[in-house]
């Protein structure tokens, strides 16, 4: 599907008429704006004021360049309330038809427990909050993800697994990777594939290994020592069902230094023998069927899990157990600093890659179901799945295997006839290019619904009961999952797996993690480059919605017209926001967004008989994940150096763009740049460039500043992705779910990313897929759609203009206690700013994480530590934070400087102030040896605003050295916690 706009229609017919609200002129469509908007208009002048500024167009004009600049309103439809925004998209979502579903294919229908459902993915205080980058207001999440890892290993028999990877595809295509990295052994640069993984993994190998070099051998599993391989990946059932005992070929690969991973299905692993007792050196899949709705693709937590010997390699983020400075058992995230801030270009993998929030459910899904639970859920999946197998047998249908879990492969059928009986009642199945019917059967399956598949495979007069063949089943001792592939040992025996039972008990478990946390429901979060804006409760309803949450990625074109109205709608929002002509939907997280685009550079410049252009400029100044992409696209990283003023140094550019002339391929930049400043010369680094063959990537990371104002696809970008997921509204989820859709000019949309089950319109058949569904986390793309259909071209631009207005604001209050280290030529900075820690702590001893570990005392999320610049903090407070929070968080900054002043001259000791004490906790107030040269009031309580609403830290200051040399990143022992 294309999603570039019809030049026969203008973009507001393209983007739905609401012309039935004939009332609509009475509604108050500023309303949301005012909501969305944290400062009102008196806030708006108060705070120009303090900036000597007359009016917003003065500081807009001081602060974006004028050569860039639009110089006119983006051409939408006018702002919507949310009442008009919800009736049209659930218009749209009444245009889905929800079927009966027997896809399967990595796919399943699942019940999220109600409980879980309110409490955690509805619930604002998870899916508001950050990365748990400051792991003593995190322990909640935290303590959620270690449960996700005990599942995830306990279930797959390994030692080690990661907090989760976008999708089962991409972490395939990780596994492939560590393999490479990880095997000293085998100098082979071959990988071996089984013939009977998903069609949609195959597809994202594909695409990796090109620009890896891989070669990549497809063929049956039986076949793998035949060939010279480095690694191999083997799925567990395979893609139509047949289950094989794996021990044989995965000892024979250990016996040729050949590195095996497994693709596995977490449900099915409660029957199946687990991988790791078979010898797997990796497993991966998708935690999907753990009460997360298929959602049209996503989002979805991916599995990966590995031996203990690649602890170090393994990619994503890791929960590792350390201790407080107190000894108390606290979590953390372990060895956070490998990939990006480390290894750079020469990672192979970004830590921003992960599905927190869906992790969470599905950990917490395991949680309340316990072993028990999950074992009567598989047993009556595999049950029902045998009674279907046995009935269609007495039948004289033929089936391509003889064993299974859930799915079924039916052969020599009639498929013609049998799709007509299936869309007559309403039913999915999934038909094979041969002929053949594929049928997968999951815990929504009812013994009504075996009965429906017989009707539907065989015709109304087959004579066939569910009753008389379950008792047939049970009397025989039939079954499909072979005695050789069955489990044998026990698993979730952690007592976290057989406490929470009833509702109640995992009511209040949910609400204690909860509590645990600090989200946005509790207080702004500062973050610079992860513009943590509202997530308004309007947008978020609809995710919830049947009508999108329950279809599966590959149904029926017919039955996702609604789906697919809505991302034509929300591509053409963006071709306009972004001034690209195409917009690709399916890179689901904005790391793979950058990947996603550096991989339409490359291919392009393949069609142009350019190939051998695989240099990537990269200013110093860049995110850590700009290397690891190019890296990962077997790009030459060259770093181009920055000014004295943070700007890129457009005569170290010029060099060495014209060092790099014949191979340069693109470069890699933020804008406004990562240093919070519209760069003046921005077209002039564009030029340079372009002149000397390459192409412009422009990270959409600050799109934030830009909406309504500028244009990447104006001043030279020819491609970015956007984050959704911090632009456009929806939530971090504590680091996941994310959408970085990339646009692209017209000379790039051929080259996006394609797909092999459901092809994209426009877009050249041999463009592989980087992510595992067409249009990524497809479910939570209303969230984005309803923000900018509420806000209108006048309230993003409004917007923008308040992040730039708030975050000036907070530089010039914070000007004479921190120096703010950049600025504009005009004396001004972007969305967010940069202070400078380095010479407080030359002279006073505090560093950037006294302070952020002190904010916490104040009631706040700290800003982002030492990125771009070491010993520094970024600060962007977003549009929708009040003036009154914003004081808020200057005072609490202004305090601190003053405590770090006392520090300076002495009247605290460097080794014992409310600084490097912080975060001070319940534990410090109730110890009755409180031995501190300030009284307990000013370690816990220092301002008003924190004395009326106290936000407590679960734990004391965390060992990091300690965790990462003792990595331990299973569930600690009651006891430990007691202890």
């Amino acid at each position: 599907m294309s999603h570039r706009p019809n030049s026969s229609r203008s973009l507001s017919s393209v983007s739905g008429s609401l012309a039935s609200h004939r009332l609509a002129d009475l509604a108050d469509h500023d309303a949301f704006i005012k909501r969305h908007n944290g400062p009102d208009d008196s806030d708006t002048q108060a705070m120009l004021n303090t900036l000597g500024v007359a009016s917003m167009a003065d500081l807009i004009e001081k602060t974006v360049p004028s050569d860039i600049r639009l110089g006119r309103e983006l051409a939408l439809d006018e702002p919507r309330s949310e009442s008009e925004a919800l009736d049209y998209l659930a218009q749209l979502a009444r245009q889905n038809r929800v079927a009966k579903n027997f896809i399967g294919q990595g796919y399943y229908g699942t019940h999220m427990p109600a409980v879980i459902q309110r409490n955690v993915l509805e619930n604002p205080g998870w899916y508001t909050a950050y990365t748990p980058y400051q792991p003593e207001i995190s322990q909640g999440r935290l303590e959620g993800l270690l449960n996700f890892q005990q599942v995830v290993m306990d279930l797959t028999g390994m030692e080690l697994a990661n907090a989760s990877l976008l999708d089962e595809a991409t972490a395939a295509a990780e596994a492939m990777a560590l393999c490479k990295r990880a095997n000293k052994k085998n100098k082979s640069n071959a990988f071996f594939v089984a013939d009977d993984v998903f069609p949609q993994t195959l597809d994202v190998l594909k695409t990796r290994a090109e620009f890896f070099g891989f070669e990549l051998i497809v063929a049956p599993a039986e076949t793998l020592s035949e060939h010279d391989v480095f690694g191999a990946l083997l799925q567990y059932p395979g893609d139509s069902g047949q289950l094989r005992d794996l021990a044989p070929l995965l000892s024979t690969a250990a016996e040729r230094n050949v590195m095996t991973c497994v693709t596995a299905d977490l449900l099915s692993l409660v029957l199946l023998k687990e991988p790791g007792a078979l010898g797997a050196d990796i497993v991966v899949g998708s935690s999907q069927r753990f009460g997360v709705p298929m959602g049209f693709g996503g989002p979805h937590a991916a599995f990966f899990a590995t031996s203990d010997k690649l602890k170090r390699s393994i990619p994503g983020r890791i929960i590792g157990v350390s201790k407080d400075t107190r000894g108390t058992t606290a979590l953390r995230m372990a060895m956070q600093t490998r990939e990006q801030h480390i290894r750079r270009e020469k990672a192979t993998s970004n830590i921003c890659t992960a599905q927190a929030l869906l992790a969470n459910i599905a950990g917490f899904y395991a949680t309340y179901h316990g072993a028990d639970g999950l074992r009567t859920i598989a047993h009556r999946v595999q049950r029902l799945t045998t009674i279907l197998a046995h009935g269609l047998k007495q039948a004289g249908v033929a089936l391509a295997h003889d064993t299974w879990f859930d799915t079924l492969r039916l052969t020599g059928v009639d498929s013609g006839k049998i799709h007509g009986r299936a869309m007559t009642h309403d039913v999915n199945l999934r038909f094979f290019a041969g002929g053949d019917v594929g049928i997968s059967l999951d815990e929504t399956t009812t013994a009504h619904d075996v009965a429906l598949l017989f009707d539907v495979i065989l015709g109304d007069e087959h004579g066939l009961s569910v009753a008389r063949l379950d008792e047939s089943v049970v009397a025989d001792g039939v079954s499909g999952i072979p005695h050789v592939c069955q489990r044998e040992s026990d698993f979730l025996t952690h007592p976290t797996f057989k406490r929470y039972r009833s509702e109640t008990e995992m009511l209040r478990y949910l609400k204690r993690l909860e509590n645990k946390d600090l989200s946005l429901a509790h207080a702004m979060i500062p973050l610079g480059s992860c513009t943590m804006k509202l997530n308004a409760t309007s947008e978020m309803i609809p995710v919830s919605w049947p009508a999108f949450a329950h279809l599966h990625p590959f149904a029926p074109r017919d039955q996702v017209a609604g789906y697919h109205q809505m991302i034509d709608e929300l591509a053409a929002f963006l071709v306009e926001i972004t001034g690209y002509d195409h917009i690709s939907m399916q890179p689901n997280s904005g790391a793979q967004g950058e990947y996603a685009g550096l991989l339409a550079i490359r291919r392009y410049q393949a069609a142009q008989n350019e190939a051998h252009r695989d240099v990537c400029l990269i200013p110093s100044s860049a995110h850590g994940t700009n290397p690891a992409s190019a890296a990962m696209l077997g790009m030459k990283v060259v770093v181009v150096e920055c000014d004295s003023d943070g700007n890129i140094d457009l005569d170290d550019l010029t060099q060495k763009a014209e060092q790099h002339r014949d191979t340069l391929s693109a470069i890699m930049i933020t804008y406004p740049s990562t240093h919070g400043v519209f760069e003046s010369h921005v077209c002039a680094v564009c030029d340079v460039v372009h002149q000397h063959g390459g192409q412009v990537y422009v990270d959409g990371a600050n799109m934030n500043a830009q909406v309504g104002i500028t244009r990447p696809g104006d001043f030279g970008g020819d491609v970015s992705h956007l984050n959704l997921h911090k632009t456009f509204c929806i939530p971090h989820g504590g680091g996941g779910p994310g959408m970085g859709p990339i646009g692209v000019k017209a000379h790039l949309a051929p080259f996006v990313a394609n797909h092999t089950v459901t092809p994209i319109e426009g877009v050249q058949a041999t463009s592989g897929a980087v992510s595992a569904a067409a249009f990524g986390s497809a479910s939570i793309l209303p969230i984005s759609w309803a923000y900018i259909k509420m806000m209108g071209a006048r309230g993003l631009r409004e917007a923008t203009e308040l992040a730039i207005l708030n975050a000036n604001y907070i530089a010039k209050r914070l000007e004479d206690s921190y120096p703010v280290l950049y600025k504009g030529e005009n004396g001004t900075v972007a969305h967010e700013c940069i202070i400078d820690i380095r010479p407080l702590k030359a002279a006073s001893g505090i560093s950037e994480e006294d302070i952020a570990k002190r904010l916490m005392d104040y009631g706040f999320h700290a800003p982002t530590m030492s990125f771009p610049v070491p010993g520094t903090l970024m600060i962007e407070p977003t549009e929708s934070e009040s003036r009154y929070e914003i004081d808020r968080f200057c005072e609490a900054m202004i305090r601190i400087r003053e405590e770090i002043g006392k520090v300076e001259s002495g009247e605290w000791p460097l080794e014992n102030n409310p600084l490097v004490n912080a975060p001070h906790t319940m534990a410090d107030l109730i110890d009755a040896s409180w031995e501190r040269p300030y009284n307990r009031e000013i370690g816990a309580f220092p301002t008003d605003a924190v004395k009326a609403a106290k936000y407590w830290p679960a734990v004391n200051r965390v060992d990091n050295v300690f965790g990462d040399r003792q990595l331990i990143c299973s569930c600690p022992t009651i006891d430990e916690y007691h202890d």
